[in-house]
């Protein structure tokens, strides 16, 4: 009974609202209450995008972005993870970088996008280092605050029996940090498709970001809202599996008593 109950609340009341939200959205378009040509409805929404000459191009521009925020996505963790291991690892070198850190998060992406252009053309390059720079600041943080914090005791024994600071590093800094990482990682996954886009505009010939571009300047709104749709599809199911990887990743942690889990 408990697991029927967790799964409707996981599952079914998300479910009802958005199919709520869809049909006010339709009867708001159907009666004329909003103009069709400003918001379309969902039904032309969906007709436009499965025409036969629009629906290969939406999916060859899903691919193309998809294909950029996983290139981005992924070298920008990375590059958080390595970051957060070496400043946890030489304190001092922490101190000198962390203004770079926080300076590099109070530029805007959209500024930081034409400097990028500028430096390395219009190709594929200036839009990967765009979402590195983006993903791999929450991932860093996350993760730092997690090496950096909790397991007092443990770290005292295991600096008593003669453990080195690589050692303290791997065997407990690295796996007390995994929930903060995941943190990091779930919110990377978030900003990594709304950079993609972004970035996209730059050049808008290929990915869902310049097809809207495109769209908007032919006044084509079902075609924009199919993007934005795909572009919404595209981060949520990131989220998803990065979630899906925590989960299993941290399978060994106790569950806290009381929770939906459990309910």
């Amino acid at each position: 009974m408990g697991n029927k109950r967790s799964l409707w609340t996981r599952i079914g009341l998300p479910a009802i609202v958005m199919l709520a939200f869809v049909a006010c959205w339709q009867a708001a378009v159907s009666f004329g209450l909003v103009f069709d040509w400003m918001i379309p409805s969902p039904l032309a929404v969906v007709q436009e995008a499965i025409r036969p000459d629009v629906w290969p191009r939406l999916m060859e521009h899903t691919r193309a972005t998809l294909g950029l925020t996983l290139l981005g996505y992924v070298g920008g963790s990375a590059a958080g993870f390595m970051l957060a291991a070496l400043l946890h690892l030489l304190p001092g070198v922490r101190l000198g970088v962390s203004p770079l850190l926080i300076l590099s998060q109070n530029v805007p992406i959209i500024v930081l996008a034409p400097i990028m252009t500028m430096l390395f053309g219009y190709g594929l390059l200036p839009k990967v280092l765009l979402l590195m720079m983006v993903c791999f600041f929450p991932v860093c943080v996350t993760m730092l605050y997690g090496l950096s914090h909790g397991h007092e005791a443990e770290r005292n024994y295991l600096r008593m029996i003669g453990c080195s600071k690589w050692q303290l590093f791997w065997r407990l800094e690295l796996p007390g940090a995994v929930t903060g990482l995941f943190s990091g990682l779930k919110i990377g996954a978030t900003y990594s498709v709304m950079s993609a886009v972004v970035a996209e505009w730059l050049s808008p010939r290929t990915g869902l970001g310049g097809f809207m571009v495109l769209s908007s300047r032919g006044y084509m709104p079902e075609r924009v809202f199919a993007s934005v749709i795909l572009i919404i599809t595209i981060s949520v199911a990131l989220f998803g599996l990065v979630t899906l990887v925590e989960r299993y990743f941290t399978r060994w942690r106790p569950r806290e008593k009381g929770s939906a889990a459990d309910a």
